[in-house]
C-alpha cells in the first residue's frame, strides 16, 4: 500500500476520498511545517498563521520550551491511566490551580469533554448540596453559544448547522439571550444548578458582553445559590490580554473550563478548575478519563503554565491586540471589528466578497485566516510581531479593497 506521506500533493484527494466531510478546509493548501507564526506548505510556500488553531496555538507553532517538555517526557512515561500516581499529575494540578487562582483541578482531554464534565459536576452539586430534587436540575445557557459538538452540548446550541439532525436532545437546559440580565433573572429558578457562559462568545462573532453584565451575572448567581461556569476554552490562557477573560471584569467563576492552549498546540489537554467544595462532590468511579491527566499531557501543561506565569504573553496580547484592532479599524471594506486582545472578528461590509471568498484570497496572499458566517476570525499566536500584524492586515486590505 502506498503511503500518502510519499505523495503529499495527493493529500487533498485522499482526504476527500477517505475522511468524513465534517470540515470545509481551504483548497490547495497542504501544510507540512510550522514555526512561530509561520507555516510552510508542500511546495515550500510560506503563510502567516492568523488563526492559531482556534487559540490552541497561543504560543505559536513548536514553541521550543513546549517541544522540549514533550520530548523529555516522551523519553520517560506517557500513560498509565489514573489507576496509579505519576510524578507529573500532582504538580500539574497544583500549578494550574495557582495560575488560575482556583482550588481544585479535574483534567480531561478535549474542550467539549471539559464542558461535559462541568455539566455533570454542576448537576451533582445541585443534588448533593443545593437540594434540587433528583433529575430536576437545570442549567441556563446563552443563545449563540459554542461549547462543543457532543450530543448533550448541541442540545442547547442555537446554531442549526450544529444542531439539526442530531436529536433527540438532552433535557435540562434553558436558553436566554446573551447579555440580557433581565432574561437571565427570569430564567433562574430554585432548580437552577448553574449558569454556563462564555465571557466572550467566540463562534457568535467574538462578542464582548455589555459592560457590567458579567458582574451582574455573578451577583445574581450569589443571590440564588447558583454556580457560575465560565467557558474559557477559547478566551482563556492569555488570548484576550489576561490569564482568563473574566479577569477583565474583576469577576470570579465557581468553575472554569479550559482547553486548547493548555496543550500548547502539541496535544489535546483540557481541565475544569474551580472551587474545591464544588469539584469535591465527585467520588471515585463517578467520573473518569483514561487519558485525562496523562504524564505527557501534564508535562506539556506544566510548561504552558510556566510560560503564562511570567505575564509576558498576557501583556503581548494586550499591547499587540490594541495595535491589531487599531490597524483593522483603518481598513476600507470592514464594517465592524469586535473582540479583545489578539482576538478579533472582522465583519465584511456589504458589497464585498463573502467571508469564504476572502479567506481563499488571503491564502493566495500568504495569510491563513478562517471564515465564519459573514466575518473573518483573526486570532494569531501571541508571539506575533507588529510587522507580522501589518503583513496580515495589509493582505486583508488588499482583498477587501
Amino acid at each position: 500500500m502506498t503511503s500518502a506521506l510519499a505523495f503529499p500533493h495527493d493529500s487533498i484527494a485522499l482526504t476527500e476520498r477517505w475522511s468524513a466531510h465534517n470540515y470545509h478546509s481551504l483548497p490547495s493548501v497542504v501544510l507540512v511545517h510550522g514555526e512561530g507564526v509561520w507555516l510552510l506548505d508542500v511546495d515550500g510556500r510560506r503563510y502567516l498563521d492568523f488563526l492559531a488553531g482556534y487559540s490552541a496555538l497561543n504560543f505559536g507553532h513548536r514553541h521550543p520550551d513546549l517541544v522540549a517538555a514533550a520530548k523529555a517526557q516522551l523519553d520517560r512515561l506517557t500513560l498509565t491511566g489514573r489507576a496509579f500516581h505519576t510524578d507529573q499529575f500532582g504538580p500539574f494540578c497544583h500549578e494550574l490551580a495557582e495560575l488560575t487562582g482556583t482550588e481544585m483541578v479535574l483534567p480531561a482531554n478535549s474542550g467539549a469533554e471539559a464542558v461535559e464534565s462541568a455539566v455533570k459536576v454542576a448537576r451533582k452539586w445541585a443534588y448533593k448540596v443545593k437540594g434540587v430534587p433528583d433529575d430536576a436540575a437545570d442549567i441556563v445557557v446563552a443563545s449563540e453559544n459554542f461549547h462543543g459538538r457532543t450530543t448533550t452540548i448541541v442540545s442547547f446550541s442555537t446554531d442549526p448547522v450544529a444542531r439539526d439532525g442530531f436529536g433527540p436532545f438532552t433535557p435540562g437546559f434553558t436558553v436566554v439571550p446573551y447579555g440580557d440580565i433581565d432574561a437571565l433573572r427570569s430564567a433562574i429558578t430554585e432548580n437552577t444548578a448553574a449558569v454556563l457562559l462564555e465571557p466572550i462568545q467566540g463562534e457568535a462573532g467574538v462578542v464582548v458582553p455589555p459592560k457590567g453584565y458579567l458582574a451582574e451575572v455573578r451577583q445574581l448567581c450569589d443571590a440564588t445559590n447558583t454556580l457560575l461556569i465560565a467557558d474559557e476554552i477559547q478566551s482563556g490562557l492569555g488570548r484576550t490580554g489576561a490569564t482568563l477573560a473574566l479577569d477583565h471584569e474583576g469577576v470570579r467563576a465557581d468553575l472554569y473550563t479550559l482547553g486548547k492552549a493548555l496543550g500548547g498546540g502539541i496535544m489535546p489537554v483540557s481541565a475544569v478548575v474551580g472551587r474545591a467544595d464544588v469539584l469535591g462532590v465527585l467520588k471515585p468511579g463517578e467520573h473518569g478519563s483514561t487519558f485525562g491527566g496523562n504524564p505527557l499531557a501534564c508535562a506539556i501543561g506544566r510548561a504552558v503554565v510556566r510560560l503564562l506565569a511570567t505575564g509576558q504573553y498576557q501583556e503581548r496580547s494586550r499591547e499587540l491586540g490594541a495595535y491589531l484592532h487599531s490597524k483593522l479599524g483603518e481598513v476600507d471594506g470592514i464594517a465592524e471589528v469586535s473582540g479583545r486582545g489578539l482576538w478579533a472578528s472582522v465583519q465584511i461590509a456589504d458589497g464585498g466578497p463573502t467571508a469564504r471568498q476572502a479567506s481563499e484570497a488571503l491564502a493566495k496572499r500568504g495569510v491563513l485566516c478562517k471564515d465564519y458566517h459573514t466575518a473573518l476570525r483573526v486570532a494569531p499566536p501571541l508571539v506575533i510581531t507588529r510587522e507580522e500584524i501589518d503583513f496580515g492586515v495589509n493582505a486583508i486590505a488588499e482583498v477587501l479593497g
